[in-house]
């Protein structure tokens, strides 16, 4: 699992396993460890939300996604959620979770449990050679 903060947007991505197993189990976590603690992020079904709702507690951050939203994701073609949460003082907290594709340039990070991605090079070499 990814997590990208900036500003006032936190997006998740999940790999193929982790997809399947928020869909099967209702919950993926992961954590990174520092000397003092450990931050703990993660995504979790819930019943208790209509969209996309995340919740800062005492050593990380949880993003909970509506149950019924989660049935098929692992199966469909579903990229992602998207919402925008308004926080008590009235401000946005932009909301992303997706599904985490294969880069298209050379990352030297382990992607072989990322989805294929859409824009593969065969697509990328068919535009180059017969532009549209």
């Amino acid at each position: 699992m990814k997590i990208r903060i900036k500003g006032n947007s936190v997006r998740f991505r999940l790999t193929q396993t982790e997809v399947k197993t928020i869909c099967e189990k209702d919950r993926v976590t992961e954590k990174t460890q520092f000397n003092e603690a450990q931050f703990i992020y993660g995504v979790k079904a819930s019943n208790d939300y209509d969209s996309l709702h995340a919740s800062f507690f005492d050593h990380g951050i949880m993003l909970f996604v509506p149950k019924d939203a989660l049935s098929d994701w692992y199966t469909n073609d579903r990229v992602g959620f998207y919402h925008t949460q308004i926080l008590n003082n009235g401000q946005k907290l932009e909301l992303t979770l997706e599904k985490d594709f294969v880069c298209l340039d050379n990352r030297t990070e382990d992607e072989s449990d990322n989805y294929p991605n859409p824009r593969g090079q065969e697509n990328i070499d068919s535009k180059v050679f017969n532009p549209e």
